[in-house]
């Protein structure tokens, strides 16, 4: 209920609410000018991303008012379908379904009732040290030993980057902040705002001014110049929403920064995966989007650094 009547929050969600109506009535202008063929698919792929962006605000709105359980509850709920989707596109075979079984429905929840009641031990440590062992010792009694590494590290990497990584977002909502429980959702609301919004910048940069690709062959939408200015921008951006982080203006700068390079670099490696797949997206669960890992592929690099980043500087007190 803190976050619910805090003057900066209600600030910067109206700040969002203001520019996606913006964004919305010039997508809608711009679908019925528009005619090419090119431009009137990159025009519709906007759209789309316009529309599952107000989904996601208004979901990410209620859970943030709400209080910190709910919004635990809700990424516990991405992870699922995170896992889900990985589970999906990097097959594994019958005697994997009883790990699985586990990884689903014991070792996920688990570690999010750890966030939930605060126990950082176990919370840090469940998944990369106990679940890490466990997955390939209940694999080895299944007794299928056919591409036995290569099956158990697929489910050890779905369960480190849609659970464990994942859950670092929220786990922004267990720290000791200066000011107070009530600068935990902002803290948690700059981070998605940031790393978002450099999805958006660099995608809108790559169109308009992208000429050499990072990695072609990985995402040849990822440019060189998209990253530059799109990445320029969504730290400005974080630069002067500062006020929701524990940071000085200057290291909140730095920390934007960071966290848009950690992105991208998240999006980069998930998008590796894909193509290694022969897939463009994750899913289809999210029009405009692909999957909901397609939409928080960032977020799985990103948010564990900055959740141990700001852990360790609030603990030497920098």
């Amino acid at each position: 209920m803190i976050a619910r009547f805090d003057p900066e929050l209600v600030a910067v969600f109206g700040g969002l609410l203001a520019l996606l109506v913006v964004a919305t009535v010039a997508g809608a202008v711009l679908r019925r000018r528009v005619r090419s063929p090119g431009a009137r698919a990159t025009v519709d792929n906007a759209w789309q991303r316009i529309l599952a962006w107000w989904g996601m605000c208004v979901v990410f709105a209620a859970a943030t008012a709400i209080g910190p359980l709910a919004s635990t509850a809700l990424f516990a709920l991405l992870s699922f379908l995170a896992l889900r989707e990985f589970v999906t596109l990097t097959p594994t075979r019958l005697a994997d379904h009883a790990t699985l079984v586990w990884g689903f429905f014991v070792i996920l929840p688990l570690h999010y009732v750890f966030l939930a009641v605060r126990w950082y031990g176990m919370f840090a440590i469940f998944i990369p040290v106990y679940a890490f062992l466990f997955v390939p010792i209940r694999a080895a009694l299944a007794g299928d030993v056919e591409r036995f590494l290569e099956r158990t590290a697929k489910i050890q990497w779905g369960l480190m980057v849609a659970v464990y990584c994942v859950s670092h977002a929220p786990a922004l909502l267990m720290l000791d902040l200066p000011g107070g429980p009530g600068e935990n959702p902002k803290l948690l609301l700059w981070l998605v705002v940031v790393v978002q919004l450099s999805d958006v910048f660099q995608y809108l940069a790559g169109k308009s001014l992208g000429r050499r690709p990072v990695a072609p062959s990985v995402s040849p939408g990822k440019t060189r110049e998209g990253l530059v200015v799109g990445g320029l921008a969504a730290t400005g951006v974080g630069a002067a929403l500062g006020f929701l982080t524990p940071y000085r203006p200057l290291a909140a700068a730095g920390m934007a920064l960071l966290l848009v390079f950690l992105g991208f670099a998240g999006g980069l490696t998930m998008s590796a995966i894909k193509r290694d797949a022969g897939v463009k997206d994750w899913g289809s669960s999210l029009a405009g989007h692909g999957g909901v890992l397609d939409r928080i592929d960032s977020l799985c690099f990103s948010a564990p650094i900055l959740f141990h980043l700001t852990r360790w500087l609030l603990r030497d007190g920098a």
